[in-house]
């Protein structure tokens, strides 16, 4: 499938030499007509199924966010998701595994200009022009592929295919330590207000005080401005609950990341979920940049080397490296769990520790979302907590359904949430029987609840789990 740009190609920050503007040329007709190359100077051809990643509207470069399909692209519903793609014709060519490789985010002083002129001069001094050398060498296709390997990793990246443990065995919150104990643990969500009133989350506060392990900080959902998700969190803290700081990467280049972890890990923040985040088209108008400088993937790896390694993304050292707990979000209802299973291998592969899942109401999905994690020997090196959602009318239920890419709401609850006389009081039911039933199942461990709009409803539910002995 030729697939069509979504912007142009990148043009040269830094003029080029009379030279390199000819190879340029080349390089763009050619490789535009092949591959319709985006010109991005960090080509990854050879590790994506020769599908360019950067035909992703976001500029992912490590696999797909997790908000489109199959068919649609999040973005730009009238193309596919590339990502899906490349994991197909990946499949199809034996190479998935070589998905797992976290890649770099872009090197802007390359975008726009030639790579073939990198990868002559590489190879001349690798004596891989010399048809004689190449044939007196057993070792020529390692050779080859160690400097395309060195091309597209640079020194200040060196991304690989391997699992990175935490360097130590500290506890550095509540909630890493309530799941190292095997506690059931409970999370919740919390809000951010629009505006600048501190009453807004004491409000949300007193219907979660004492009953969760932590709450999540939503940050700008639906790319739509809020309270800051780094004050809110220090709110939450100041008043007893352990917070969960949502990162998104729609909402930060590499610079603002490595200084907003600083920060919170200097106020006694230590839970991260990093998120790829909602495309700027889906907040109100008018909409933000894209691409993405970075994606999920590239902020595990990035941080897991400040906290492990003490190294910045420029080399420099830190000087106190952050204490994190990494947490990235999950779909298991997603249709190829083959696809979502590699996903999330790289992920903690560079390093979440806990993943938080889309919301599930099929606990036969969640079932196989599991084995197709463990298949990859994931359960062990990652904690799962399963998000579920309160359902409070049918109206809901279809939107869920209809609307949001990977959840499964069977239609036997939409058929129970019609029935009952009480749409509310069968939502309720209905989360209530769903998290009693996921504590069962091996691989849990714990649940995330989303409230959807019902948060009047929290405390209600919390106090139920409380006193049935599930937390």
């Amino acid at each position: 499938m030729h697939l069509q740009r979504f912007r142009e190609p990148f043009l040269p920050i830094h003029p080029p030499s009379m030279g390199e503007r000819l190879v340029i040329s080349g390089e763009r007709l050619i490789k535009g007509m092949l591959f319709n190359c985006s010109m991005c100077g960090n080509c990854l051809l050879q590790e994506t199924a020769y599908i360019c990643p950067l035909l992703c509207p976001k500029g992912l470069r490590n696999g797909p966010c997790g908000s489109g399909s199959h068919d649609q692209c999040c973005v730009d519903p009238s193309r596919p998701c590339v990502w899906h793609l490349i994991y197909e014709r990946a499949k199809a060519l034996g190479s998935q595994e070589r998905l797992l490789e976290v890649q770099a985010p872009l090197d802007w002083t390359r975008v726009g200009h030639e790579t073939w002129g990198t990868v002559i001069s590489e190879a001349r001094e690798r004596g891989l022009l010399s048809p004689i050398k190449i044939l007196q060498r057993s070792d020529r296709r390692e050779q080859v592929d160690r400097m395309f390997a060195q091309i597209r990793q640079p020194d200040w990246w060196q991304g690989d295919e391997h699992y990175h443990p935490p360097a130590s065995s500290e506890l550095v919150s509540r909630l890493q330590s309530a799941l190292e104990r095997g506690e059931f643990v409970v999370t919740a969500e919390v809000k951010p207000p629009v505006g600048s009133n501190a009453s807004k989350i004491e409000e949300q506060v007193e219907q979660l005080f004492g009953l969760i392990h932590a709450a999540n900080v939503t940050q700008n959902p639906m790319a739509t401005p809020r309270m800051s998700s780094l004050a809110s969190c220090l709110m939450l803290k100041r008043q007893g609950i352990e917070p969960v700081l949502q990162l998104t990467a729609r909402d930060y280049n590499r610079l603002a990341l490595q200084s907003e972890v600083l920060g919170a890990a200097a106020l006694g923040i230590h839970n991260l979920l990093c998120l790829t985040g909602d495309p700027p088209t889906a907040g109100r108008n008018p909409a933000g940049q894209l691409p993405y400088d970075l994606d999920a993937t590239q902020m595990f790896w990035i941080l897991r080397r400040m906290r492990d390694n003490s190294t910045f993304l420029d080399g420099r050292e830190v000087d106190k490296p952050p204490d994190l707990f990494l947490g990235a979000a999950g779909s298991p209802g997603n249709p190829n769990l083959n696809h979502e299973a590699l996903r999330l291998e790289k992920k903690i592969n560079a390093g979440a520790q806990f993943i938080q899942t889309q919301l599930v109401y099929d606990l036969e999905v969640l079932e196989r979302w599991l084995e197709a994690l463990d298949r990859r020997n994931l359960l062990s090196k990652v904690h799962v907590l399963v998000g579920i959602g309160l359902l409070r009318s049918v109206k809901v239920a279809h939107f869920l359904r209809e609307r949001i890419p990977d959840i499964v709401v069977p239609l036997a609850i939409i058929e129970r949430l019609k029935q009952g006389l009480n749409p509310e009081e069968a939502g309720f039911e209905i989360a209530l029987e769903l998290i009693q039933n996921v504590k069962t199942i091996p691989g849990v461990n714990g649940v995330h609840i989303m409230s959807l709009g019902w948060e009047t409803i929290l405390s209600r539910l919390l106090n139920e789990i409380t006193a049935t002995g599930d937390t």
